[in-house]
């Protein structure tokens, strides 16, 4: 999310809304947008706060947290300590396949590593992993993005 790009564009409405007025009324509101800068972000935070919190009780097997990184909030899903890993998606006759899968223990502790990061599951990490390799989407049917973050945009 580009939290920078939002407070900008409301400072510009803010400051186009005072030049309707004079030439001292626009002044004014160019002033008071620049002031405003602080305050819209903490409302910003406040209402994706408000908007996580409403999806992390949406989301029984996982958490959606608020993070920033580098000053702009990111929506960040996280699985549960303790939840059930999901099971495999069957293929189109709604068969899943068991196998039996030998990896030098140097890789199986990256990918393990990399499934703890992702907020999965080593099997399920797995999947998305050989999935990803043959070309299926399937990890995309969830609603989730591989990674593990909720991912999407919204229009005002």
């Amino acid at each position: 999310m580009l939290m920078s790009e939002c407070v900008t564009r409301l400072q510009g409405d803010l400051a186009a809304i005072a030049r309707l007025g004079d030439a001292a009324t626009a002044e004014a509101g160019e002033r008071i947008a620049a002031a405003l800068e602080g305050a819209l972000r903490t409302r910003l935070l406040d209402l994706l706060g408000e908007a996580a919190v409403e999806l992390d009780a949406q989301v029984p097997d996982g958490a959606v947290e608020l993070r920033l990184a580098e000053g702009e909030p990111q929506l960040v899903y996280t699985a549960r300590p303790g939840a059930a890993p999901p099971a495999p998606e069957p293929d189109e006759d709604g068969a899943a396949a068991r196998i039996t899968l030998r990896l030098p223990e140097r890789l199986k502790s990256q990918a393990e590593d990399a499934a703890a990061r992702s907020g999965s599951s080593l099997n399920t990490w797995l999947v998305r992993a050989v999935a990803a390799a043959v070309g299926e989407r399937g990890e995309q049917r969830r609603g989730r993005s591989a990674g593990g973050r909720v991912q999407g945009w919204a229009e005002s």
